[in-house]
């Protein structure tokens, strides 16, 4: 039997509510409905990334197996997000304070450049809230 589970990696950041609890909860619906998370880093605490809030961040990555592709993994992290409270998507470089939000960083070695859908996420390298997080779990 062939294993066809891929390998992703996935930002999340929260800084509404109870910003712990709510990566946490991210965690678990990823394993549940993504894929077996495998490594979690540690959290990462950061201001907010292109936008002014009063609101700091919490943000971790993990590293995932799943059978999904990258189609559907995007409908299933929109759908954890959704179902987590997030009523909206950042749209046009615009983004708002989140209870969730997770980004697909990398999926296996591809390349995709599709108008909602860009893997590596193209804005990872500058972002340190992603870079030490998956630094520690690329391992």
């Amino acid at each position: 039997m062939t294993d066809h589970t891929h390998r992703v990696f996935l930002g999340i950041g929260s800084n509404l509510g109870d910003k712990e609890e709510n990566i946490r909860e991210a965690v678990r619906r990823i394993n549940l409905s993504v894929g077996q998370v495998e490594r979690l880093s540690a959290l990462f605490y950061s201001k907010p990334w292109g936008f002014k809030s009063e609101n700091n961040f919490v943000n971790a990555v993990v590293r995932c197996r799943s059978n999904l592709s990258p189609r559907r993994l995007l409908k299933a992290t929109q759908k954890i997000e959704k179902d987590m409270g997030r009523t909206h998507k950042s749209e046009n470089g615009c983004y708002h304070d989140r209870i969730i939000d997770i980004d697909i960083l990398l999926y296996d070695d591809l390349h995709i450049d599709y108008p909602d859908l860009k893997i590596p996420h193209p804005l990872m390298g500058q972002r340190d809230f992603v870079m030490v997080p998956l630094q520690e779990v690329l391992e």
